[in-house]
């Protein structure tokens, strides 16, 4: 379905990195052809950088990696993760509790768990790998690279997505998702905008195609 349309010449996306991506991010990824991940950008409080959302048996929980003295001045690829905290420990036994029954989760735990519960150093690290492995699990290769120096205004056939999704918009403004219901773990109200690790477990290889009839298409 299509809500937005781009102009036909628009190819590349431009966009920073998500922890555990929602669905409007990964929609996104495959709707372009070529994607660029900001790399010089400076890091940015209460987003999706160091979030996700997953359901559980009693609510929507929250999974926030800590990060040592985060600031708006800091840049992105020099933001340290806090490992002082058990912050692993407690999103995996989240992630087990919330979709240890699900279908697929004993197929797509093994290759999540070893990275979430490694000591990574940099957010941004943690963010590339565990993107790639979830685009690895929909059986996507998309062609990302990284940037070089931060451009404050584009120029070009360049989507600029940057820091254009949050948790707190309604669902009439996602940019590039909408609802496509498919079963969850719990509840009997489907939650949309959830992380790409909730359909992955819930959908296996459906996935990606849960995730193509969520498409829709955005203007700049």
């Amino acid at each position: 379905m299509e809500k937005y349309q781009t102009g036909a010449d628009v190819h590349e996306l431009l966009i920073e990195l998500h922890y555990l991506p929602s669905l409007d991010y990964m929609a996104g990824l495959l709707r372009f052809d070529r994607v660029r991940i900001e790399a010089k950008e400076h890091y940015q409080k209460q987003s999706y950088r160091n979030r996700c959302y997953v359901l559980t048996s009693n609510k929507v929980d929250c999974l926030t990696v800590p990060v040592q003295d985060g600031t708006h001045k800091q840049p992105i690829r020099d933001v340290r993760i806090d490992n002082r905290q058990a912050w692993q420990d407690r999103h995996w036994r989240c992630l087990s509790a919330a979709y240890g029954k699900a279908p697929f989760f004993e197929y797509y735990a093994p290759y999540l768990e070893p990275v979430i519960r490694k000591q990574a150093d940099f957010l941004f690290d943690l963010n590339l790998e565990l993107l790639t492995i979830c685009l690895h699990l929909l059986g996507q290769r998309v062609d990302l690279s990284l940037t070089d120096w931060y451009e404050k205004e584009l120029f070009g056939k360049v989507f600029d997505a940057r820091s254009r999704l949050n948790a707190r918009q309604r669902e009439s403004d996602y940019l590039f998702y909408q609802s496509w219901p498919y079963t969850q773990n719990f509840g009997n109200v489907f939650v949309p905008n959830l992380s790409i690790i909730d359909l992955l477990f819930c959908q296996g290889p459906t996935a990606l195609d849960v995730l193509k009839k969520s498409q829709i298409r955005v203007v700049s």
